[in-house]
C-alpha cells in the first residue's frame, strides 16, 4: 500500500465528482498498473438511471476498455464509501483493492452501515482502505447538501 499514490488518485476522483452536476458529488476511478482505465461521476439525475453511481460508471468504462467484466488487478478509488449496490458490483468484478475517502454511516457497505466485504461469500475479497482524503471528500458532500437545503428553503429547485 502506498498512501501517497492513494491520496493522488483520491484527488483525481474528487475532480470526477465535480462532473456530477445536480447529483450528489461522488467521483470514482478504476486504476490498473498506474493508469486510469475508468472514470465515473454520479449521473442518476442526468441519465434517469438509479444505477448510475460513480463506481458503476467507472467500472462500466473500465470493462468496455479492457473487453472484460473481470477487473482483476485493479483498484477502485471513490470519494465516498460505496453503497451496497456498488460494493457488490466491486466484488462481482473481482476488483483487487477499494480505496475511498469519506465514510457513509447511512448507507456505506464497507464497514459503516453494512459490510459486504466479509469472508465466506465465495468471491475474492478486495483489500479495503477507507478514510484516504476524508476531509475534502466529506466537505464536498456537506457543502452540496447545505446548498440543496438552502435552495429548498428559498423555493429554488
Amino acid at each position: 500500500m502506498d498512501i501517497q499514490k492513494d491520496r493522488h488518485w483520491i484527488e483525481e476522483a474528487l475532480k470526477e465528482a465535480a462532473q456530477s452536476g445536480e447529483d450528489v458529488p461522488v467521483g470514482a476511478l478504476v486504476v490498473k498498473d498506474g493508469k486510469v482505465i475508468g472514470r465515473g461521476a454520479n449521473q442518476r439525475e442526468r441519465l434517469n438511471d438509479p444505477s448510475a453511481h460513480a463506481e458503476i460508471q467507472a467500472m462500466r468504462q473500465a470493462a468496455a476498455l479492457t473487453g472484460s467484466w473481470r477487473l482483476t488487478d485493479t483498484t477502485v478509488y471513490s470519494t465516498l464509501e460505496p453503497c451496497p449496490m456498488c460494493a457488490e458490483a466491486i466484488l462481482q468484478a473481482r476488483v483487487a483493492r477499494l480505496v475511498f475517502g469519506a465514510w457513509d454511516p447511512l448507507s456505506g457497505a464497507a464497514g459503516s452501515a453494512f459490510n459486504l466485504f466479509v469472508s465466506g461469500r465465495g468471491l475474492p475479497l478486495p483489500e479495503v482502505v477507507g478514510g484516504i482524503g476524508e476531509i475534502p471528500c466529506r466537505e464536498l458532500l456537506v457543502d452540496f447538501f447545505k446548498r440543496r437545503r438552502a435552495d429548498a428553503s428559498s423555493g429554488k429547485t
